[in-house]
């Protein structure tokens, strides 16, 4: 651990070998052979060899420390060891050694111990192999390749054959090929590491080669249905890479949809749904037709999962299968209302909002669906997804005028089930919109006033002394009460008696809306009398007699009297909602009692709501439609530079698999240009220069930050004639910042240049600052030189991105904080919306608030959202 560190210990070496090295001790045994991995090996050159090689530009020849004759008769005797754990962890731990002359004399026993009893050495032996060859081929062991071949014919063990396939796929590709040849009758058999490296020598040898594909096409299709799901779902994205054929995406598709319903972990279902979706972008005709085999994922616990399958399964939505989809998000809406188990508990209304947000799409893009829909979601008023329901409702009412005369039966019989304010709000509004038959508007008018009740809409003093005195009671909680009583038997007991507080139940059987009214709810008072005041000024125009016009005029006004007084007397109604709901409903008044202004208010009151939610509805849609044409045309789908590939040009001696590799798709999701962007400029936008171009080094640096974490590639450049050894790039952090990987010393010949790498870990989304300075000494003078680095000013900016959210998502968050910061701005920007962009860009965030450009003011509020 010392020598980890960084201590040298030369002396220790000679006393590990005459006390430890022949200990019979496993565990003794195990830290030599890491003491033997970290030890120096070789002797250090003088001086004056360092300088003649300097000058001459030869590299200085390592010696062999003396010493290390003995340790490798130990380890050939470790070798040769009859336990079989001992000759396996030698084995193992030659894996690591990477000097020739260690391993030379070492490879006969090594090669031994491939014919041993024991399945343990066999397969490290075979991993040993492969690494003398990968490292000393040529020197050390010419004869790895067939001497493995001849290996894996006869071995019947699982990790030592996929060991010896390992090595001829790394090390003779072409008897690799040929051994899987022979053998892909068996190759489910041979296990799954083997089979996962039958899949790496798939793509290197297709991606080398197309022509290749149908000698791999039979073992793809094989392994799409292995047990191990691993395996499958590598399969299944390998055959993908290769073939565009739909018969190889429908195998891969139906692999995914069963991996996605067997599996239970939330890790494997969200890779799955990312290729799904992936997959989709150029394949959706084939994924339409496995949509409800992806739909019965939305049984999992888990919201996150739920999300991602709705997000992928609305993409695959047409009018044929439309109505499968609705028939299962119903089914899925119920199920949140019936089941009462943990889990539903914990995803209830969260997805619940989602089923609604789905069925509100799936209506929205195919109105044959809507009027099954509507009725069941209409149930839902009154549970903790109503407010989207209701919002759902009311852009159908207004699309489908031919739903309208159900819709409003079905809303007038479940308003007295509503209980939140804002739904209720909405439901008047509906209500006193579009209802346009005589039969409607009495029944909403009935069922409305029969709800309200009679005024006064406050409650009286004894009444309210009353509740509070039982809110007080009730707040005390139960009381303890302690008497003596005597039992049956004539003996004295003491007796404990918890006596709990009668709490008043008067309003308790009252309708849900003069609930509302009593309790203060001025906006809600003002909707109401809006609504009562369309209905009846659009019941003459729907034939309605003088008698009953005159009496819903009147208990109207009685109502809206009723809301104003209680407004007045309402101790948290502010000021300025008491004046604008008197303003309000004096201006109903006035339009049911004054016919001057009857005749100017009428139309304004009656059409010019629904003419404006009109106008919204559609600027909502042509936003979203707008949006993603504006995506399609910013995304290129092609560089200028990149190769057309001529398919009839093509030869047919392919027929399993004649489309290209996906290396196109594959190279963007290594380097994460997957929008088509210019590889170039987004790296030069993170190049920072470090040092001066007159400095003897010259340093810049490559930033690449990912989340909270910081990479540094750090470039430097030897300027001068001489060899600059122990240069070293001292890095320090202001912030938030912790480095995490320093950069190690580093010997740079003359006008040579080398890579230097660097890792930083951020606590929190902050500014901060990275510094330091390169130390280096001339081999040649033995001077030491310092060169201080430029700073890196680490923005908040590197770390978020512009998102979006759902309005819903937004306020939950936001309700979350409990504190709002006011910040006053200086600005020369006199345009609100030209202000509000040059926000957008400056802090990097995306605006929620839908706004009309054209539209002058001065006053805005909006909601900006970014994400890490």
């Amino acid at each position: 651990m010392a020598m980890l560190g960084g201590e040298a210990m030369p002396r220790i070496l000679m006393q590990v070998i005459r006390f430890c090295i022949n200990s019979d001790d496993k565990p003794l045994k195990k830290l030599c052979m890491l003491y033997w991995e970290v030890v120096p090996k070789y002797q250090e050159p003088t001086s004056d060899e360092v300088l003649r090689a300097a000058q001459g530009g030869q590299t200085v020849q390592r010696k062999l420390l003396p010493e290390m004759i003995l340790v490798c008769n130990a380890l050939m005797n470790d070798l040769n060891h009859p336990n079989e754990y001992v000759r396996g962890s030698m084995l193992r731990f030659l894996c690591k050694v990477k000097d020739e002359e260690i391993l030379g004399p070492l490879i006969p026993s090594i090669k031994a111990c491939l014919q041993h009893r024991h399945q343990y050495v066999r397969k490290n032996a075979a991993m040993a192999v492969f690494m003398a060859h990968k490292l000393h081929g040529e020197t050390l062991i010419p004869d790895g390749p067939e001497l493995m071949e001849t290996f894996i014919n006869a071995e019947t063990d699982v990790g030592a054959r996929r060991n010896a396939f390992l090595m001829l796929y790394n090390e003779s590709e072409e008897l690799a090929i040929q051994y899987l040849a022979k053998n892909l009758d068996d190759v489910g058999k041979f296990g799954d590491g083997f089979a996962l490296l039958v899949l790496d020598l798939t793509r290197k040898a297709c991606r080398r080669d197309p022509n290749q594909k149908s000698r791999f096409v039979r073992v793809l299709f094989q392994m799409l249905s292995s047990e191990s799901p691993a395996v499958s779902y590598e399969a299944a994205w390998t055959l993908i890479s290769m073939s565009n054929s739909p018969t190889a995406v429908r195998a891969a598709a139906a692999t995914y949809t069963n991996l996605l319903n067997s599996q239970n972990d939330n890790n494997v279902i969200m890779i799955v749904l990312e290729r799904l979706e992936q997959l989709q972008k150029k394949h959706s005709k084939i994924l339409q037709e496995l949509l409800q085999d992806i739909l019965r994922a939305l049984s999992s616990p888990n919201p996150d999962i739920c999300k991602k399958v709705l997000d992928v399964s609305m993409t695959l939505v047409t009018s044929k299968n439309v109505a499968d989809v609705v028939v299962t998000l119903k089914r899925e809406v119920s199920k949140t209302e019936q089941e009462n188990s943990d889990s539903s508990e914990d995803k209830g209304k969260v997805y619940r909002n989602m089923l609604i947000t789905a069925i509100h799409g799936c209506a929205v893009r195919f109105p044959d669906v809507a009027e099954s829909v509507v009725h069941t979601l209409m149930d839902f008023l009154s549970s903790d997804g109503g407010m989207q329901v209701i919002i759902f409702v009311r852009a159908i009412v207004e699309r489908y005028p031919n739903l309208r005369p159900t819709i409003l039966s079905k809303l007038v019989n479940t308003v007295d089930e509503v209980t939140n304010n804002n739904v209720m709000c909405i439901c008047l509004w509906i209500l006193g919109e579009y209802c346009e038959t005589s039969e409607t508007v009495t029944d909403a008018f009935d069922t409305i006033t029969q709800q309200l009740g009679d005024a006064p809409f406050i409650v009286q003093a004894e009444e309210k002394q009353a509740q509070e005195q039982a809110a007080i009671e009730a707040a005390k909680g139960p009381k303890m009460v302690t008497k003596n009583v005597v039992l049956s038997d004539g003996t004295y007991a003491t007796q404990t008696i918890y006596s709990e507080p009668k709490i008043s139940q008067s309003l308790d059987k009252s309708p849900h809306l003069r609930k509302m009214i009593i309790g203060g709810d001025i906006f809600l008072g003002s909707i109401i009398a809006s609504c009562l005041t369309k209905m009846c000024l659009r019941a003459p125009d729907l034939g309605m007699d003088a008698v009953t016009v005159k009496s819903m005029t009147v208990k109207a006004l009685l109502t809206m009297c009723g809301i104003v007084k209680m407004a007045e007397v309402t101790v948290s109604a502010q000021k300025s909602s008491l004046a604008d709901c008197s303003e309000r409903i004096t201006l109903c008044c006035r339009a049911l009692l004054d016919p001057k202004a009857k005749a100017l208010l009428k139309n304004t009151l009656l059409t010019e709501g629904k003419t404006s939610f009109a106008s919204f509805l559609a600027h909502v849609q042509d936003k979203d439609g707008s949006g993603s044409e504006e995506s399609k045309e910013e995304t290129i789908t092609a560089q200028a530079d990149d190769l057309i590939h001529f398919r009839q040009l093509r030869s047919l001696t392919a027929q399993g698999g004649d489309l290209d590799l996906d290396d196109g798709s594959d190279l963007a999701r290594a380097t994460g240009y997957a929008d088509g962007s210019s590889l170039l400029s987004n790296e030069l936008s993170h190049v920072y220069q470090l040092s001066g171009f007159a400095d003897p080094v010259y340093a810049e640096a490559f930033v690449t930050v990912h989340d909270y974490d910081i990479l540094l590639e750090i470039l430097i450049i030897n300027r001068t004639p001489n060899t600059l050894a122990n240069l070293t790039v001292e890095l320090s952090t202001m912030g938030d910042m912790k480095i995490v990987e320093r950069p190690q010393s580093q010997t740079i010949g003359p006008l040579d240049q080398m890579t230097i790498r660097a890792s930083i870990k951020v606590s929190s989304t902050e500014t901060g600052h990275i510094f330091g300075t390169i130390v280096y000494e001339d081999a040649s003078t033995q001077e030491k030189g310092y060169i201080n680095l430029n700073d890196i000013h680490m923005d908040i900016m590197d770390y978020i991105r512009p998102a979006t959210c759902t309005d819903e998502v937004f306020r939950s968050m936001w309700a979350e904080f409990e504190w709002e910061n006011k910040v006053a701005i200086s600005t020369s920007i006199s345009d609100l919306v030209e202000f509000l962009d040059h926000i957008v860009s400056s802090t990097n965030m995306s605006c929620l608030t839908p706004h009309d450009r054209s539209e002058k003011g001065s006053f805005l509020a909006a909601n900006l959202y970014a994400k890490r």
